[in-house]
């Protein structure tokens, strides 16, 4: 987005539409209509949680507050919600720290190999951390809900039960686990989500390391017939406000909002990972014959090893930013290990 006053976002004409769009539709009986924004599909998980939050505001707040969400891009996308939100395209917005490692220097750190075990898991330490560290990034929004995804697991074409096996596979990872592949033994393609179904099945990769609903949700598990058990990073999600948007709200919906934030790690995690991924691995067992494959001991520890200068080289260079960078890793391997 260019910083000079002669040139506009190449998003602003496309939000102006969006705001003259709203303004259209018909007066609300609520008190206070909220604008809630998602760059991603409303089959996501992401934005169930978008779903279930929208609905507890109104039914907490007696109907005082409606919240009309916008899934799909159709306010903002992801790249401009950051800034979209303090312009008050949107009033709440929801987006990946992750994705913007730059903006969010502290928090990028959540998405390190830690081999943390579910979403639910991550989702309440990514949560606590927040609220200890109260990260500088975050100084101009109000926080209402974070999550994060299951931890990325691979997925290929034959059984990977070593670093010998993922030798020269190409495998399909974006951000943190990008340089995972790479330690592991493994080619990291970067490649878009929607392009991986006809990628796997024309045999340009051999594999993807996500999070495991996709083997249901893209049919992946048709051509991916191998899971490795070994749990690697996750993608952290914030839904947020502009401060100065929230602290207009009556006091008595601002303590809603809180409280809500609050259970909503523990909502989201929990419907990830029963009713997308263990669902998602249940049909690809009992429809595609997925063979869920156990590293040995030995092999683990190896992959461990791998990995912990992923830990490390963020630290180094974390710290250097003036940040917390051990303390955070500390925190977060400590709540893991609790």
């Amino acid at each position: 987005m260019s910083s000079t006053a002669t040139r506009l976002p190449h998003w602003l004409p496309l939000a102006a539409a969006g705001l003259l769009a709203v303004a259209s539709v018909p007066a609300s009986a609520a008190d206070i209509t909220l604008r809630y924004a998602f760059a991603s599909p409303a089959s996501t998980f992401p934005a169930k949680q978008m779903e279930y939050w929208a609905s507890e505001v109104e039914k907490r707040t007696n109907g005082k507050v409606e919240v009309q969400t916008y899934p799909g891009g159709t306010l903002l996308g992801e790249r401009e919600m950051w800034d979209g939100v303090p312009m008050g395209i949107a009033d709440v917005g929801l987006a990946s720290p992750s994705y913007d490692p730059g903006r969010f220097p502290l928090t990028s750190g959540m998405s390190l190999p830690y081999g943390l075990p579910d979403s639910t898991t991550a989702s309440r330490i990514l949560w606590e951390v927040t609220q200890e560290f109260d990260p500088k990034e975050f100084e101009k929004y109000q926080l209402v809900a974070m999550f994060t995804t299951e931890p990325g697991h691979l997925m290929t074409r034959r059984p990977i039960r070593n670093s010998a096996d993922l030798d020269g596979m190409r495998v399909r990872a974006t951000g943190s686990g990008v340089p995972v592949i790479d330690a592991l033994g493994g080619e990291a393609v970067g490649m878009a989500m929607p392009e991986v179904p006809q990628a796997v099945q024309t045999g340009v990769i051999d594999g993807v390391m996500t999070s495991r609903e996709i083997l249901q949700d893209f049919k992946l598990a048709e051509n991916l017939k191998f899971v490795t058990e070994y749990p690697t990073v996750v993608t952290a999600f914030a839904a947020f406000m502009d401060k100065n948007r929230f602290a207009q709200l009556p006091d008595d919906v601002q303590q809603v909002i809180l409280e809500l934030a609050d259970e909503i790690p523990g909502w989201t995690g929990n419907y990830h990972d029963n009713e997308n991924v263990q669902k998602a691995l249940d049909w690809s067992m009992a429809e595609e014959d997925l063979d869920i494959i156990e590293l040995s001991p030995e092999v683990k520890a190896d992959w461990d090893s791998r990995l912990q200068p992923l830990v490390g080289n963020w630290v180094e260079s974390t710290a250097a930013k003036g940040l917390p960078a051990q303390a955070y890793v500390d925190r977060i391997e400590a709540l893991r290990d609790e």
